[in-house]
């Protein structure tokens, strides 16, 4: 204890020498002397600011939705070496919280703020006009990125960055909220809420990476070598200088997707069920010590089928699902080894703290009680998948044809002890996640650590151990206040008294209220995996009350018998609330919250000039439920001529306009299920030459209807046909709108990498 306070005395006395709480620091008057001619003059450079004195390294890891119970740090059943080892030389912290949903998490995690103070209460796809919800992080509220950068680190992030406005990820910006605006001075990642593992849509900095061709690796793998080799430059150029890496991939989201080996690694493992799967980790977790002995194992609701009353079909299929995921999270957490392992190496780990957060929330049930195989269909464009198709799918499951997320049961199995998952931010399902802390050099002590702790703790932790003061003012703009507390006062005492003792939660309607050892919470009124509306207002939940001192998993509802206490909780909720831009309260989810935010305006007609050019879909003419005109001016190469014209989403949800050896295609997918693929096709091949393309499609109207499709080329008609079904939102959450190429997972299977080997002057899309 007294080196570690001893040490932090001293990176605070090498801080003092500058201030540093008014970023950037005032320029410095000239201290020379200016004469006549140099021999009379004295030279003074300006000095750059520069970490303290001994300053640490740092490594923040994000991962995504996965759940308390899942790694065998924590109890799980998937074995995570090398978080394991990190765990060993270092600090575990099991009652550390996130806001039960990515871009809260995320926006909280990196400024120290609560999630709705950075106008970030829901994903940033579900903006709406008020405060809270813009999902534009205020400058007034500096990131730790920033706050480093503009002390003397270098900052880098690699991964899944879920805090810009969909309408602001595309080439036109702004990238005020992109990773290089936010104090990253390097990102190579992708931007969104998820991306295809096996072709996903990458930037580095704000500028597109050509296409992944790796049959071999999912991303983790692409974004641990770019990590090395951002630490090698970074160290090769100045090696005393300390880095802040983010590395925050993707993997355990939906898609579940991993390399073949790995996912033969877990063949059988789960063939129980997740009733046992859970039973079996929360004995783990007690033998462990990661929970207390007398924790109580809260029970499957009853919206979740128990495992024996499943089929055997299902048990299969189901079985296979966990097995999945498991493999896609041993794979993400060999990779992390991998960057550590090169840590070790250089002999950097010494003086690098590492926080590791195993889930931005709990795992994911939005998969609901079946699972399924296509996470975008399911949810928004109400594709059905049955048992027998799943068993179909079965070989494909982790692949490249499939963007699956396991059955609810496996989430609730992997939040063990605890109710609910994922957007319940009232219960620790969704709440409740692993955080490992690790710095050789200054944290001598090991084991557990039981204080209430919370995601907005991590900058003001980042910035007490390396020494920078908390800033008042960035770059002309007055700062406000910061919500999280430094957990540097656990490093060295198991025992001390917790700092941050009060903190709101709230999500989708779903509240809940922690007060010295207490916790009042809404009861969920909707399933995560059911966007149907909830009946009545938010204002309408009923409340439960817990003592987590006395009960770790939030088991005993005692609203009942202290609803004296139960009241405090809610009047506290309430200015906690008001004083955090929580209001107005919107339980809507899915369709009818993006309905909420109101639809953009759309020009009822674009102009793309050439080809290589690739789109946001919040930025691109919707084609979706609704009549279009595509007239594409090109030159056919001599041999017909291949590759796309147009193309939106992916098989599992999309549009492609296209030539198979010079002939015209249009297909169409609802989903990736052969019955759900519609292909319109000329006979005829298009001469060597200027050509005029055109594609005309007349909507049904209706919900969930189709339309007829029109082909022709230099006026005369070449082919139509029917398209029974389309979609409402184009799959997966990264695919974007390409003009003479389809980026991501493709629409259709072309001749070559679908890229079109003629010339495109000018695609025009008007919307009727």
């Amino acid at each position: 204890m007294r080196y570690l306070a001893l040490s932090l005395v001293v990176l605070a006395s090498s801080v003092a020498a500058q201030d540093r709480t008014v970023l950037p620091p005032p320029e410095q008057p000239f201290s020379g002397t200016i004469g006549e001619t140099y021999r009379d003059s004295k030279p003074a450079i300006p000095k750059p600011v520069r970490a303290p004195a001994g300053a640490p390294n740092v490594l923040l890891i994000l991962t995504d939705d996965v759940g308390f119970a899942a790694a065998s740090t924590f109890g799980g059943p998937v074995p995570t070496p090398h978080l394991d080892r990190l765990a060993a030389r270092g600090l575990i912290y099991n009652r550390f919280h996130t806001t039960a949903m990515c871009s809260p998490t995320r926006a909280s995690l990196l400024t120290g703020r609560n999630h709705h103070a950075v106008s970030t209460g829901l994903i940033t796809d579900l903006a709406t006009g008020f405060p809270g919800y813009w999902a534009t992080i205020p400058r007034s509220a500096a990131t730790v990125a920033e706050v480093l950068r503009q002390n003397g680190w270098n900052t880098g992030f690699f991964g899944k960055h879920h805090n810009v406005p969909a309408a602001q990820a595309s080439a036109a910006g702004p990238f005020d909220l992109w990773p290089t605006g936010l104090g990253f001075e390097y990102f190579y990642g992708f931007v969104g809420g998820d991306t295809n593992q096996w072709r996903p849509k990458l930037y580095r900095g704000t500028t597109p990476v050509a296409q992944r061709h790796h049959p071999e690796t999912t991303l983790d793998g692409d974004l641990s070598a770019d990590l090395i080799h951002w630490i090698h430059n970074q160290k090769a150029a100045a090696p005393d200088k300390p880095f802040f890496a983010y590395l925050a991939p993707g993997s355990a989201h939906a898609p579940h997707q991993a390399p073949a080996e790995w996912i033969a690694k877990f063949k059988g493992k789960f063939d129980g069920g997740w009733d046992r799967l859970r039973e079996e980790s929360f004995a783990r977790q007690k033998t462990l010590g990661i929970i207390p002995a007398d924790t109580v194992l809260t029970p499957r609701p009853d919206v979740l089928p128990a495992w024996d009353s499943l089929s055997a079909d299902e048990r299969r299929v189901h079985a296979r699902m966990m097995e999945v995921f498991a493999g896609m999270l041993a794979y993400q957490d060999a990779e992390i080894g991998r960057v550590l392992d090169e840590l070790d190496r250089m002999g950097q780990a010494e003086n690098t703290l590492v926080l590791f957060i195993e889930g931005d929330n709990g795992a994911s049930g939005e998969g609901g009680p079946t699972g399924e195989s296509n996470e975008i269909g399911k949810l928004a464009n109400g594709v059905a998948e049955d048992t027998g198709w799943l068993l179909k799918t079965m070989p494909d499951m982790g692949g490249p044809e499939s963007y699956q997320l396991f059955s609810a049961g496996w989430a609730w199995a992997t939040n063990a002890p605890f109710q609910w998952t994922k957007q319940v931010a009232s219960h620790l399902g969704g709440t409740r996640n692993g955080l490992v802390v690790s710095w050789p050099k200054r944290i001598e002590a090991r084991g557990i650590r039981s204080q209430f702790t919370h995601v907005t703790d991590i900058m003001p932790t980042i910035l007490e151990a390396t020494g920078v003061p908390m800033p008042v003012r960035v770059d002309g703009v007055d700062q406000q206040r910061v919500d999280g507390v430094s957990m540097v006062y656990s490093f060295a005492e198991a025992k001390a008294p917790e700092r941050h003792r009060t903190q709101y939660f709230e999500l989708l309607g779903n509240r809940g209220i922690y007060a010295d050892g207490w916790f009042a919470n809404t009861t969920p009124r909707r399933a995560p995996w059911d966007p149907r509306p909830v009946q009545g207002l938010p204002t309408d939940y009923a409340w439960e009350l817990y003592d987590l001192n006395r009960d770790f998993s939030q088991s005993r509802n005692l609203a009942a018998a202290n609803p004296a206490k139960l009241a405090e909780l809610q009047s506290l909720w309430m200015r906690e609330a008001k004083a955090n831009n929580v209001f107005p309260l919107d339980d809507r989810f899915g369709v009818a919250r993006v309905m909420a935010g109101g639809l953009p305006a759309m020009r009822p007609s674009t102009v793309f000039w050439g080809s290589g050019i690739s789109v946001a879909q919040a930025a691109a003419p919707s084609i979706n439920i609704r009549s279009f005109s595509i007239i594409a001016d090109v030159v056919v190469p001599k041999g017909g001529g291949e590759g796309v014209v147009l193309a939106s989403g992916s098989r599992f949800g999309g549009w492609s306009f296209f030539l198979d050896r010079g002939r015209p295609v249009a297909v169409h997918a609802f989903s990736q299920q052969p019955q759900h693929q519609f292909r319109i096709a000329a006979k005829e091949k298009l001469a060597p030459g200027p050509a005029q393309l055109r594609f005309d499609f007349d909507y049904a109207r209706g919900p969930g209807q189709g339309g007829a499709l029109k082909i022709s080329a230099n006026g005369r008609p070449l082919a139509a046909g029917k398209v029974d079904r389309t979609i409402l939102i184009a799959a997966g959450l990264g695919e974007t709108f390409d003009i003479g190429c389809d980026t991501g997972a493709p629409v259709a299977d072309y001749r070559g990498t679908g890229d079109f080997t003629g010339e495109i002057s000018k695609v025009e899309v008007r919307l009727r």
